[in-house]
């Protein structure tokens, strides 16, 4: 084998272990993105003109993320913020459009306290996609149900999913927030979180059973607590249709005394005989027979 055939050899190794390579990094890559964003890669790849350009986007998404100054909430402020939710839950039974309206500035006060911008819907979505991709169709449900709501154009139970969708996110952002501080660190170049979040489970099975037991313990509890919203609104309905039954009887009674009032005073214009009692023709005719025999005595007297 002449050089030239050589040299071609090693051309064509070389490409296909460049094809092979590129191929693996777009594999990984692809891979890595379908784990970060779950359901959120499957809308992106929708909503594109094509796998690359969704890929493309939440590369970008990623990049942005990292930027963003992400912080866990403070204790007291997660106290704060765990008291006022409790508030607009009790507040839904009696106003549940104003309780939603009222959660959703709740959760939006929560994402800035945590770092993240909230000046347009759309751009809340692309931040919290990172690092809450599995909440997030809650807060679209959520949003648009609050939206509807604001036009009078949703019902109870609708704004009762509203809140169960609201709690799910607002949750998870009252949480620690590690991950986000894992994220920046993968960026500058540190330990993955993936790697750190494995390790951990790993050391210690019983602390990370303790901690999803606690997540799935939050979830029935808001389930709970939206259950008890609705036991209270059906016995409030009806408590309300009991008084309306009762103030009509009451007008009913009223009605009915004034009635016999009226029966009783016109008896006593009459004489104790109501107007259209019928009138008895014995005694009509035993009083016409009594009046003639007083004028035939009062004639012979007078002869």
């Amino acid at each position: 084998m002449n050089a030239v055939a050589w040299v071609a050899v090693v051309i064509v190794v070389v490409l296909a272990i460049l094809a092979i390579g590129y191929f693996v990094s777009r594999q990984n890559r692809r891979r890595h993105l379908q784990d970060r964003f779950g359901p959120e890669y499957d809308r992106a790849v929708r909503e594109s003109d094509s796998r690359k350009a969704a890929e493309q986007e939440l590369l970008a998404r990623e990049e942005r993320h990292a930027q963003l100054d992400i912080r866990p909430l403070a204790p007291e402020a997660r106290e704060t913020y765990t008291r006022k939710w409790t508030e607009v839950q009790e507040r839904f039974v009696d106003a549940p459009g104003f309780a939603v309206t009222e959660a959703d500035a709740l959760v939006t006060a929560v994402m800035a306290d945590r770092g993240y911008p909230t000046d347009d819907f759309e751009q809340r979505l692309s931040d919290l996609s990172v690092a809450h991709a599995a909440t997030l169709d809650h807060y679209r449900q959520a949003h648009d149900i609050s939206s509807r709501a604001a036009r009078q154009d949703a019902t109870t139970e609708e704004l009762r999913q509203a809140m169960v969708h609201y709690r799910a996110l607002f949750q998870e952002l009252l949480e620690a927030g590690a991950g986000d501080r894992d994220d920046r660190t993968t960026a500058a170049g540190a330990v993955p979180a993936d790697s750190v979040t494995t390790d951990t489970a790993t050391a210690d099975p019983a602390t990370a059973d303790t901690v999803n037991a606690g997540r799935f313990d939050d979830t029935a509890t808001a389930d709970e607590r939206v259950t008890d919203e609705r036991v209270r609104d059906d016995r409030l309905r009806d408590d309300q249709l009991r008084d309306d039954r009762a103030a009509a009887d009451r007008v009913a009674a009223e009605r009915a005394a004034a009635q016999r009032a009226e029966d009783d005073r016109a008896d006593d214009r009459t004489g104790g005989r109501r107007l259209d009692d019928p009138v008895d023709e014995d005694m009509t005719t035993g009083s016409v027979n009594g009046r003639h025999a007083a004028r035939s005595d009062s004639r012979e007297a007078g002869r």
